[in-house]
């Protein structure tokens, strides 16, 4: 089965955390607020954020009151954006990327399955924002607050 490795899913999740305090403030947050927030360790966080920042999908602010700010709006950050930043290519298979990988792309029928699917994954991603991502996770918040009321 294919897999997103921890470091894509919980750099999501950093990411959809930073949204939400970029939505409601805008101000820079510390790594231990969103490590705790989010139960993630924190030196797992310290190192999810160095190629977000690499990638300028974050920025950092020194001195008091800093921490972590997205370099852009949610609107404009794409979780394919996220995923190459810290997964690398979105392609299923080295050969999609790279053809020269394989000496049987030429004949290989599997190679335009895995070329369909890699397309079909990536397109999603591509048009999936953190801000659609930060949208979703505010309506399974709200639907589970509202079950909760009712028991």
């Amino acid at each position: 089965m294919i897999k997103l490795s921890t470091k894509g899913r919980y750099g999501t999740r950093l990411m959809v955390n930073l949204a939400r305090h970029y939505k409601n403030s805008n101000e820079a947050t510390i790594l231990k607020n969103v490590a705790e927030e989010e139960d993630i360790s924190i030196r797992y966080l310290e190192q999810i954020i160095i190629p977000l920042k690499i990638n300028r999908l974050v920025k950092s602010i020194r001195g008091a009151g800093g921490g972590y700010i997205l370099a852009r709006k949610p609107s404009e950050i794409h979780v394919c954006d996220i995923l190459h930043a810290l997964e690398g290519s979105c392609s299923l298979v080295e050969c999609i990327e790279d053809e020269t990988f394989c000496g049987k792309v030429k004949t290989c029928g599997t190679h335009e399955i895995w070329k369909g699917a890699t397309e079909i994954l990536r397109n999603y991603f591509e048009h999936l924002t953190l801000q659609d991502t930060l949208e979703i996770c505010e309506k399974k918040e709200a639907a589970a607050k509202k079950k909760t009321k009712l028991k």
